[in-house]
């Protein structure tokens, strides 16, 4: 597969969204005080650490395959670390991180459903599809942290 150059420069654009949030969740699980929070934040660097690889792969003119996962954030069910009736700094702290998270999960999110039609490869389109319900799912699963946390 060849690229056109708007195409590589899109899928680039979107390393770059990927490696910043591999960055933004290794940072956010050395600074997480709960250990839910940074086993969250260790496994979605992980996924955010395969889009990446996927897309560098992509770069190198493959395409590889994609599950299609869409149940991890439907399946996921955190232990509650925070009474919903007490405020701490530690709980502040792990709020306001998940909420930041959120943020870019949605923004990237929106980026793939911004660019998966620059491409006219269809397995290509079904692989930044796939990336963007994961990106959605991320966001979700940070989400029902904070609700499980009192936290929403």
């Amino acid at each position: 597969m060849i690229l056109t150059e708007k195409e590589t420069t899109a899928i680039k654009d979107l390393q770059t969204q990927e490696q910043s949030c591999i960055e933004k969740y290794r940072r956010y699980g050395s600074q997480a005080k709960d250990t839910v929070l940074q086993n969250l934040f260790q496994n979605l660097e992980k996924e955010e650490q395969e889009h990446y690889q996927s897309l560098g792969k992509v770069l190198s003119g493959s395409v590889p395959s994609c599950n299609c996962n869409d149940s991890s954030g439907r399946n996921y069910n955190p232990q509650a670390t925070y009474s919903a009736l007490t405020e701490n700094e530690d709980k502040k702290n792990d709020c306001f991180l998940a909420t930041d998270c959120i943020g870019t999960e949605k923004m990237v999110s929106s980026e793939y459903n911004s660019n998966v039609f620059k491409f006219s490869e269809p397995q290509l389109r079904k692989l930044l599809a796939d990336i963007q319900i994961e990106e959605q799912n991320h966001a979700e699963m940070l989400y029902k942290y904070k609700t499980v946390n009192g936290m929403s």
